[in-house]
């Protein structure tokens, strides 16, 4: 063991430890004991941490940490096993392996963890469930941490995982990985799902909070998980490009206070550099060969913001495009951003015209922004007492306060 230290330092170890190593446990655990011993894997990853907890602040940080906490967690599974009898299932050999984390053992990690993400996201399970599954088991996320994240109870989500692992039982999943058209079809669940973590993470949809980082790099994590592995496609580093990018500049979405900074707003300098190169250098692999994603397109309209001047032409160009592959409403209201830009509030306006977002406080945040350019202030501050009828995070709302009151200064 290494030397004792305060009890505060082996917590924060063990809880960078756990960010990092959970899922990688659990992946491992499920395949030597089958996935029907999911439940099983997770326990004793739960509870090797216990133990870790308890030990390592009086008996010292062990010199290979992740190597205790594979094999304690090992250990625990093979002692449940053993009290329910069911032990005899698994061929001698796995019951008592030396587990050593080698170079070796890296590469099997990475190979079970991306199996076992891509388990989580098989058509047979909901996608709401995917998410929750792919948080839980691959994250290491609490249901406390994925209820806040999306807004529900902690009841609903557990229910929610209980259900998704009852299919993996029932069904007899395994974390085989598909090939040919089902591998593609998958790959792009697994995306979807990588994505929607990044985006509820960089912003949140209610709360205190507008960003929560530890989804955004987890998703930023996944994605380069993926992209790492011997079936990354072009679409897959447009993805991580995408998030990347977007990501640098969470030092600078909210000010020290927690307001809202909009982009055109925020301080360059506060953008992390790390991020942007990540960004630009898949962003450049993402041009290998002739796939061409929703992702390259909004890829490339991350990129251009990271430029001064915007060129906010060619970002329109992007929508254009991005518009006719996706026609959503989210899409167009995107697109409108743009064409203000280009063609100023009145044209901007217009584009919003026939969408159907009454209820999204940003497509009312963008209306009453356009009016309070056209000087149309009783206009904008309708759109801005709507938007703030609608779900948003406490520094949007705080941001759509100061809008309101903009407007009856210079009424």
């Amino acid at each position: 063991m290494g030397d004792v230290g305060a009890p505060g330092t082996a917590e924060v170890l063990l809880e960078h430890l756990f960010r990092r190593q959970a899922g990688r446990i659990v992946a491992y655990l499920v395949r030597v004991f089958g996935t029907a011993h999911l439940d099983l894997a997770e326990d004793a990853v739960q509870e090797a941490m216990v133990r870790a907890m308890q030990a390592w602040p009086f008996r010292g940080i062990p010199e290979k940490p992740e190597q205790w906490l594979f094999r304690a967690a090992y250990n625990v599974a093979v002692d449940a096993l053993r009290r329910s009898r069911r032990v005899t299932e698994l061929p001698e050999e796995l019951v008592q392996p030396e587990v050593v984390v080698d170079l070796d053992f890296e590469e099997s990690l990475r190979d079970d963890e991306l199996r076992m993400i891509f388990m989580c996201c098989r058509p047979e399970l909901s996608p709401v469930s995917r998410v929750a599954l792919s948080l839980k088991t691959v994250g290491g996320f609490s249901v406390r941490e994925i209820a806040r994240a999306f807004l529900a109870d902690d009841a609903t989500i557990a229910q929610r995982l209980v259900r998704a692992k009852r299919v993996i039982r029932e069904l007899e999943l395994t974390l085989e990985m598909p090939e040919g058209e089902e591998l593609q079809r998958r790959l792009d669940s697994v995306l979807e799902v990588i994505y929607f973590v990044f985006n509820e993470g960089y912003g949140a949809h209610e709360g205190e909070d507008l960003i929560r980082q530890d989804l955004c790099f987890e998703a930023l994590r996944l994605g380069r998980l993926i992209s790492g592995s011997s079936i990354c496609m072009p679409r897959v580093h447009a993805l991580v490009a995408l998030m990347a990018l977007q990501a640098q500049r969470l030092p600078a979405r909210i000010n020290e206070s927690g307001d809202l900074v909009l982009l055109e707003d925020q301080d360059r300098s506060k953008w992390d550099p790390d991020l942007k190169s990540l960004g630009f250098h898949h962003y450049r692999l993402a041009m290998a060969g002739d796939d061409v994603s929703e992702y390259h397109v909004q890829a490339a309209i991350a990129a251009t913001h990271s430029h001064t001047p915007v060129d906010w032409i060619f970002i329109l160009e992007m929508y254009d495009r991005l518009h006719s592959m996706n026609p959503s409403s989210i899409v167009a209201l995107n697109r409108a951003v743009a064409i203000s830009k280009v063609f100023g509030a009145s044209r901007g306006l217009a584009a919003l015209e026939g969408l159907e977002l009454d209820g999204y406080f940003l497509f009312l945040a963008v209306r009453g922004h356009l009016l309070l350019e056209l000087g149309e202030l009783g206009l904008a501050a309708d759109s801005f007492r709507a938007a703030l009828e609608c779900r948003c995070s406490e520094p949007e709302r705080r941001f759509l306060s100061r809008k309101l009151a903009d407007c009856c200064l210079s009424g």
